[in-house]
């Protein structure tokens, strides 16, 4: 039941991380419209450089157009002083002509001059709104980067801990096999020890010669015991042992052969 658990709870997080991968990156998304506020705002301060240049352009030309006013003024009275009413009349007609060009260029340098400062203006709450965007922008990206990493923490402490409990599981597993497997060599060999299971490895008719030997043993047992109540020192000891110095009395134990 815990293995099941456990898968679905993984299939689980990979369908959730895909479906996240697919959401928008608000960071990305704020960057862009940071980018795009930004070539606005450079639109604006070019808009303003044009206007500003238009102007001065027009401000030097009617900075001439004055310089040729004055002049045909001053022609005009210096003909007359001269007595050439005829080209003071012609400087005076040119300097009328002159007068409403200027008059003209007047007006376009006061409208340039209205879109200038309203250029300025606009440039100046751009520049400032602008300028906040960015600091919130940032600001909510590092909030929002710092939220991914707690939420990455906090995965990978979840991760870590369904691998320790799937680990914990296994042992427990794992020790009880090694306790089922303990209690069942027990138990065979106390079957093996007791006759009841057969020791396949042994030579044909083993059981028959053990039974004879254990019976052989205990019949020698018994006249060693029997040697021992009749006080009679030489039935007592085996006949291997009896003859024969220390020194090569060894060599005969076991054998069933006195010593000569």
């Amino acid at each position: 039941m815990s293995s099941n658990t456990s898968r679905v709870k993984t299939i689980f997080r990979s369908k959730t991380s895909k479906a996240l991968d697919k959401v928008e990156d608000p960071r990305d998304t704020l960057d862009d419209n940071y980018d795009q506020q930004v070539k606005l705002l450079h639109q604006v301060r070019r808009a303003v450089a044009e206007v500003a240049t238009a102007k001065k352009r027009i401000e030097l030309q009617g900075q001439e157009m004055g310089s040729r006013y004055q002049r045909l003024g001053s022609q005009a009275r210096e003909a007359l002083a001269q007595g050439r009413e005829d080209l003071a009349r012609a400087a005076l007609e040119r300097r009328a002509l002159l007068e409403n060009q200027v008059a003209k260029l007047q007006q376009q340098f006061s409208s340039l001059e209205r879109q200038s400062s309203q250029l300025q203006e606009r440039e100046r709450v751009l520049t400032e709104q602008v300028g906040a965007f960015r600091i919130e922008k940032e600001t909510i990206k590092a909030t929002y980067t710092a939220s991914e990493a707690q939420v990455k923490a906090n995965e990978a402490v979840s991760g870590l801990s369904n691998t320790i409990t799937e680990v914990g599981s296994s042992l427990d597993r794992a020790r009880d096999r090694v306790a089922q497997m303990q209690a069942r060599a027990a138990a065979t060999d106390e079957l093996l020890a007791s006759g009841a299971l057969t020791d396949l490895t042994a030579a044909p008719d083993a059981d028959i010669e053990r039974q004879l030997a254990a019976v052989s043993a205990k019949a020698d047992v018994d006249r060693q015991l029997q040697a021992l109540k009749d006080a009679n020192p030489s039935a007592a000891a085996p006949a291997s042992e009896r003859g024969g110095s220390a020194a090569d009395g060894w060599l005969g134990i076991g054998q069933g052969t006195p010593q000569p």
